[in-house]
């Protein structure tokens, strides 16, 4: 069975994080990911940074994953 904790620990072994949540219920999950790795990117490409680092954990093990990705800078205007 999938965990918010072994989607959370692909995500950081595959990018830096200044912030990151998984919560999940087994098989639906919401992670945020705030990090300088998005900066200048679109939503779309922020998405597909996070997708690479779980590889092919998306296509045969997670079935739905909703995300927030912000910047740092975005993170703090947040908070």
């Amino acid at each position: 069975m999938v965990t918010p904790e072994s989607i959370q620990a692909n995500i950081e072994q595959g990018m830096p994080t200044d912030h990151l949540t998984v919560v999940g219920d087994g098989t639906h999950f919401e992670a945020i990911v705030v990090s300088e790795e998005f900066s200048g990117k679109s939503r779309v490409q922020r998405h597909q940074l996070v997708y690479q680092t779980l590889g092919d954990r998306m296509r045969e093990e997670i079935h739905a994953l909703s995300m927030k990705t912000y910047t740092p800078q975005e993170w703090q205007s947040l908070n």
